[in-house]
Formats: C-alpha cells, sequence, structure tokens
C-alpha cells in the first residue's frame, strides 16, 4: 500500500454513460475506457476499497428513448439497465487487463456475464481489493442510476458518493448555457433540494442527507481528479450537511 494516506477507505464513485465516449458521440470508446480503467486502478492501489456504479446514457436513456416511439418507459428504463450491464463488463475487462482484480454485480440476473448484486459478497469482494462495478441500477424502472448510487453507497457503508461529470462541478445555472454560471465549493443537502441544482435526482439527495454520505461532484475528464478527491485535495464541489 502506498505511503500517502487517503481520506476515505471506500468509496462509490457514479460514473454517467457518457464517461465511456468521447464529448458528443455514443457508444464505447477504448481510449476512454483505458483511461478510466488506469485511473480507478490508480485509486485502488491507495488501498481504498473502490465501489463503481456505471449509467449507460452512452447507449440509451430511457425517458428520452420514448419520445416519439412506441416503447413504453417501463420497458426504456429496463434497456437502459441492460447498456450499464455493457459498459460494467466492458470496465472490467479493461480493468483486469492492467491487472487489477474486478468483479461485476448486477442488479438484474444474467448469470451469464456477471454475479447478481449480494450486499455482503460485494463487501467481501472489496475487503480483497477488488473493484466491484454495479451495474443495473436498482434493478427497477423509474429510477435513476443516481439513486442507485445513493442506494449502494448506503448499502455498502461507502464514506462518500464520487459523482464523476463532464463538468467541474456544481453551477449555479448550466455553464455551456450562461456565461458567468458560479461554481460552486460547497453545498449542503438543503441548498441543493431547495435550489433543485440537477446535482443528482431528489430522491438520491434526500437519501444521501439521511445516510449523512457526503457527495463530491467532480469532471471525470481530468487527468487525475479521482486520485486528487480521496486524498482530500479540492476538488469540484463537495455536498454534505
Amino acid at each position: 500500500m502506498s505511503a500517502i494516506k487517503p481520506v476515505y477507505k471506500r468509496v462509490l464513485l457514479k460514473i454517467s454513460g457518457e464517461g465511456f465516449c468521447k464529448p458528443g458521440e455514443s457508444g464505447l470508446d477504448g481510449e476512454e475506457l483505458d483511461r478510466i480503467a488506469r485511473e480507478l486502478m490508480d485509486v485502488a492501489s491507495l488501498g481504498v476499497q473502490l465501489a463503481v456504479v456505471v449509467g449507460g446514457g452512452n447507449f440509451l436513456r430511457g425517458a428520452a428513448f420514448v419520445r416519439g416511439t412506441h416503447v413504453q418507459r417501463a420497458t426504456a428504463d429496463y434497456m437502459g439497465m441492460l447498456a450499464t450491464v455493457m459498459n460494467g463488463v466492458a470496465l472490467q475487462d479493461s480493468l483486469e487487463a492492467l491487472g487489477q482484480p474486478t468483479r461485476v454485480q448486477s442488479a438484474m440476473e444474467m448469470r451469464a456475464v456477471c454475479e447478481p448484486f449480494i450486499r455482503r459478497r460485494a463487501e467481501r469482494h472489496l475487503e480483497k481489493g477488488r473493484v466491484v462495478i454495479l451495474a443495473a441500477g436498482t434493478g427497477h424502472p423509474f429510477v435513476t442510476t443516481d439513486t442507485a448510487a445513493a442506494l449502494r453507497a448506503s448499502e455498502l457503508g461507502a464514506d462518500a458518493i464520487l459523482k464523476a461529470t463532464n463538468v467541474d462541478g456544481v453551477y449555479s445555472a448550466d455553464p455551456k448555457k450562461q456565461a458567468g454560471a458560479e461554481l460552486f465549493d460547497r453545498l449542503t443537502y438543503a441548498d441543493v433540494l431547495a435550489r433543485q441544482l440537477g446535482v443528482m435526482d431528489l430522491a438520491a439527495i434526500s437519501m444521501c442527507m439521511e445516510q449523512k454520505i457526503p457527495v463530491v461532484v467532480f469532471n471525470l475528464k481530468k487527468h487525475g481528479n479521482i486520485r486528487r478527491v480521496v486524498l482530500g485535495e479540492r476538488v469540484g464541489t463537495t455536498v454534505s450537511a
């Protein structure tokens, strides 16, 4: 284990599906997969127990997909869960190619490609130094992967949720649409709920507030940011009590 001491023992990293492709593109990009895998391996080498909830928006977003189709929202959400499994097994192979032991656990059973999510088994994997990739959200439609991240972090006793995005943190408005939008350094859960700042969906933030799990929102595309967060450097926006 490295002499550098992380501030967290166990974290849950939430990676949106868009993190697995180039900006403005879709699907999986090999370079992005490899970059993420190397950063996760770097964090694991510090002795941090790392669980990862993956989104599936690089393939499909259920709520958006149903518009103009005859596909029901519940069906589209299940399709999105399948997309997260594709991302999860791709990330697993990328990590293991680098020598990092990894397990994928899915909230929807598909034993041919991954394990079912079992809390105690996931905890044991983490204790053994394996990265645990958590796919298929909660296994239920009408629930986001942000809420899945809050739920899994609560179940696994994570010290923090690291929400990796494509912007530098939480802003007062969309920085891509409004020049001069303020980047917040710190916010309370109440601030996020009252101002509906879009850090995570309201159910996820409420769960984090109830369980007292801090959320750090930061830019995934900036090399080394995940490591900086677990070492306690000031990166992005921290949401806490």
